[in-house]
């Protein structure tokens, strides 16, 4: 199969189906809707900002973004890898590792020297990848520990 990575803002009609796998992997009641979560997506952006979509073939297999901001307890960190989400069909075929090397690439492109990530589940896939956790922290909106992680981009392989 063949892999290509493509930007939402050169593909708008792909952040509907970016939206609602981010509110299925990571809403909370309450919280944004498929509709909210997409005009989000599609807003103008704060800084080096942008999500991509992961193809398997001809199928969209998986998301990741380069967000300007992601968790409230740290305002002062940015920007961040966020919304890393790959469908269970499509687990276990290194996407979630490729979609974040292109996050990593397109922040390096972007002059970015660090960037951030906060997780309650997968700081060992990120720590394979290079990813070293900087602490822990309470995400608010859900009252949870997660665990912040740091990548240092310069020198980092590409």
């Amino acid at each position: 199969m063949s892999i290509r990575i493509l930007a939402v803002s050169q593909h708008p009609a792909l952040a509907p189906l970016v939206a609602g796998w981010l509110v299925e992997a990571f809403g909370r009641p309450g919280g944004r809707t498929v509709e909210q979560t997409t005009a989000l997506i599609l807003a103008p952006p704060k800084g080096p900002e942008e999500s991509f979509v992961l193809f398997d073939g001809e199928t969209p297999a998986g998301t990741a973004s380069l967000a300007h901001d992601d968790l409230d307890s740290r305002p002062d960190l940015t920007p961040w890898l966020a919304g890393v989400y790959v469908p269970p069909a499509f687990r276990g075929r290194g996407h979630a590792g490729a979609l974040v090397r292109h996050v990593e690439g397109a922040a390096r492109a972007a002059g970015v020297g660090t960037l951030w990530l906060y997780t309650w589940t997968a700081a060992p896939l990120y720590a394979r990848l290079g990813w070293v956790e900087a602490g822990r922290e309470i995400e608010p909106k859900r009252n949870l520990q997660v665990v912040l992680m740091r990548r240092d981009l310069a020198g980092a392989p590409a």
